[in-house]
């Protein structure tokens, strides 16, 4: 049986381990944006054919459950003589923390704090030592130099979670600060700090692959749900790695602020009345002919 402080360092780092659009990818969106709505529990059957709609074969679908449930994102439980998954409190711990990044994305405005992290862990704990920088990295942590990382103060718990899941409290130190100065440009040192090349590419990807969607005057509700998943899928690592820098220290190109709106704007036409689809679905042989 995996410790406590085993769990909660999967479940930090959960939303980066598969890649966006695979099977296992857009069964954990679906829980996190669907089968939360509905309680926490969903019926096997139906949980196939949400996931069929969007492409999935059913074996590709019993592949993903087995991986989350590896994972202790779900667990085997029967309600009412029907077979289901419900989602675990670990994994509702970590879509709770994964919201605000995914549905309100924030920006660092005029004289808000940094937050620093400096540690130097021993080689005896190397393996430990590649995990925080990783971990660090994929909530939006700017690598300053090898033992020093940087992000948003507003990260700072985040930061601070991953450290003590790791249980290398004892070798990090961090700081508040609200000045920073470089030896060039604040935008020259963000470059350095972050692969803003690498995550510029992301968002013009993200807009390439769903900027019609705002064309879509009307939709049923099984048509949102269809577009929107795979749009929220490719979205939600996004925020993750964009730490929300400030545009003083952005290239002046920087293409993240349309896709920040595109997908505020597909939230709002599509999150609700999927998810009203999905609740009068569940349950219905509809759900599983696409209709």
């Amino acid at each position: 049986m995996n410790s406590p402080r085993a769990d909660l360092a999967g479940a930090v780092l959960d939303d980066i381990d598969s890649r966006p659009g695979s099977a296992t990818s857009l069964a954990r969106t679906v829980l996190g944006a669907y089968v939360r709505d509905l309680g926490g529990w969903i019926a096997i059957a139906d949980f196939s054919g949400l996931l069929a709609g969007l492409g999935v074969p059913e074996q590709s679908t019993r592949t993903a459950v087995t991986r989350l449930k590896s994972k202790g994102v779900l667990a085997a439980e029967s309600r009412g003589g029907r077979s289901g998954y419900r989602i675990t409190d670990a994994a509702e711990a970590m879509y709770s923390r994964g919201d605000p990044r995914i549905f309100g994305f924030r920006q660092m405005g005029d004289g808000e704090a940094w937050h620093l992290i400096s540690f130097g862990i021993p080689e005896s704990q190397r393996a430990a030592r590649h995990q925080l920088r990783r971990r660090l990295s994929s909530i939006g942590c700017g690598t300053v130099s090898a033992g020093l990382w940087i992000c948003p103060e507003y990260l700072a718990a985040e930061a601070s979670a991953i450290v003590s899941a790791l249980a290398l409290d004892e070798y990090v130190t961090s700081f508040r600060a609200t000045e920073l100065q470089v030896p060039d440009t604040l935008r020259a040192a963000a470059a350095q700090w972050w692969d803003l090349a690498a995550l510029a590419d992301r968002h013009r990807a993200f807009l390439e692959h769903h900027r019609d969607i705002l064309a879509l005057e009307s939709r049923t509700g099984r048509q949102a749900f269809d577009r929107f998943v795979p749009l929220l899928d490719e979205w939600r690592i996004i925020p993750y790695l964009d730490p929300g820098l400030p545009e003083e220290m952005l290239p002046a190109d920087w293409p993240g602020l349309d896709s920040v709106r595109l997908f505020a704007d597909a939230q709002q036409r599509c999150l609700e009345p999927s998810r009203r689809w999905v609740r009068s679905s569940v349950g219905d042989a509809s759900i599983n002919v696409g209709l």
